[in-house]
């Protein structure tokens, strides 16, 4: 059992942390996964800065979905292929870009800034949403989408 261990280990540089065990704003903007992810210790090889064939056969390495703040039932379900889990992260994918361009479009054509944006996404879509979010936690990220719009446009 011990030798099968250290031959796993010894598997591939992982492409997302690009074997630093790590996931930084590099990695983030070279994944496109601003506003998606912070930087935090690699959820794809679980910090060892390996991965396995297995692994990139079944896991493509910008899954949104697959972080380290996961509980480790969930990320073995993601790791195995689970059709629930994997739908479930596409779901949470697909509220966080919309998100994203809720609020860029009424940054960009209302110039309304986070709070206000926070407020009518509250007031109007909350109760259609799948996920809830604090107020004062949705502010700070539309801040952010708003900071990284204002460079894009720089």
């Amino acid at each position: 059992m011990r030798i099968f261990n250290l031959f796993r280990r010894s598997g591939i540089v992982c492409p997302r942390c690009l074997g630093k065990g790590f996931v930084d704003w590099e990695d983030i903007s070279r994944l496109n996964k601003q506003l998606k992810w912070v930087p935090a210790p690699c959820a794809y090889c679980n910090a060892t800065g390996k991965t396995t064939k297995e692994m990139l056969s079944k896991v493509a390495v910008d899954c949104t979905y697959l972080t380290i703040d996961l509980p480790d039932l969930e990320v073995e379900k993601i790791k195995n292929g689970d059709p629930e889990t994997i739908a479930k992260g596409k779901q949470r994918e697909l509220f966080v870009d919309n998100l994203i361009k809720y609020a860029e479009n009424l940054y960009l054509t209302q110039n309304m800034d986070a709070e206000n944006i926070a407020n009518l996404y509250l007031n109007t879509q909350e109760e259609k949403a799948h996920f809830s979010v604090n107020k004062d936690e949705l502010i700070k990220y539309i801040q952010g989408i708003i900071e990284l719009k204002k460079t894009k446009l720089n």
